[in-house]
């Protein structure tokens, strides 16, 4: 029986996918992204409050809420990192599409490999998600580094692979004043989505401080304390430059 490491959930989710979202938050994320709103999940290892739940113990739950979903609705896992758990996701997708229901992975990518066993395993694990909603944390390797804390070579593999196999994705962009709000970054980022087939949409998700006391909770310094969210001038240039919705 395979168990996945659940933070959290979300019933009624409007902003993580098409329609109504069941919303599953894993427990388990290796980036340490400067703006990170979800940093109580972090701890790979099982923390206070994670709890472990089979994919038929979420279903079940899930599908109490089916009549709000519409015919777009479904579930999301969201983290954390979704695909840190691979094994537990591929079987709660193949079990919610026996169920018939909507599948989609909200993901930064940074497991991604194109190495046994992980890359069979995911090959055989889009053959049941619907969508992706994929970060773009930083296009520039470097500034991508200090920014999270991780390479971003194979996620902008990962952008490629499912351009190659025509998954569908929803690109999100952080938009943090002094960090990824550079006009020049925004236009390569711009460049390198025209290149793919498989870009639905494209979000721009000013930078909020809602989560800070998380951080202070948790005793984690915070190298974003003082800066403000961006204005809706910043967002709007660039939503353009991105061509965002």
């Amino acid at each position: 029986m395979i168990e996945g490491r659940i933070h959290s959930i979300e019933t009624f989710g409007s902003v993580d996918g098409p329609g109504i979202r069941f919303i599953i938050f894993v427990q388990g994320c290796q980036m340490r992204c400067q703006y990170c709103h979800n940093v109580d999940t972090w701890a790979v290892r099982p923390s206070q409050g994670c709890q472990w739940k089979t994919a038929d113990e979420l279903l079940d739950q899930a599908e109490r809420y089916r009549p709000y979903w519409g015919a777009e609705g479904g579930i999301t896992v969201s983290g954390g990192e979704p695909l840190l758990q691979i094994d537990f996701l591929l079987d709660l997708f193949k079990k919610a599409k026996a169920r018939n229901i909507g599948t989609c992975i909200d993901t930064a990518g940074q497991p991604f490999t194109r190495k046994a066993p992980f890359f069979d395993q995911f090959q055989e694990l889009m053959e049941y998600t619907d969508l992706l909603l994929l970060d773009m944390k930083h296009i520039d390797p470097e500034a991508h580094q200090k920014l999270t804390g991780q390479p971003n070579a194979n996620i902008i593999d990962l952008f490629r692979y499912l351009s190659g196999i025509h998954k569908p994705i929803w690109v999100r962009q952080v938009l943090v004043p002094g960090r990824t709000d550079q006009p020049d970054a925004l236009r390569r980022t711009r460049d390198f989505l025209d290149t793919l087939t498989d870009v639905e949409r494209v979000e721009v998700l000013p930078y909020h401080r809602m989560g800070l006391y998380k951080w202070e909770q948790l005793g984690i310094p915070n190298q974003l304390a003082d800066v403000e969210p961006p204005s809706q001038e910043e967002v709007d240039r660039a939503r353009q430059i991105l061509g965002a919705v």
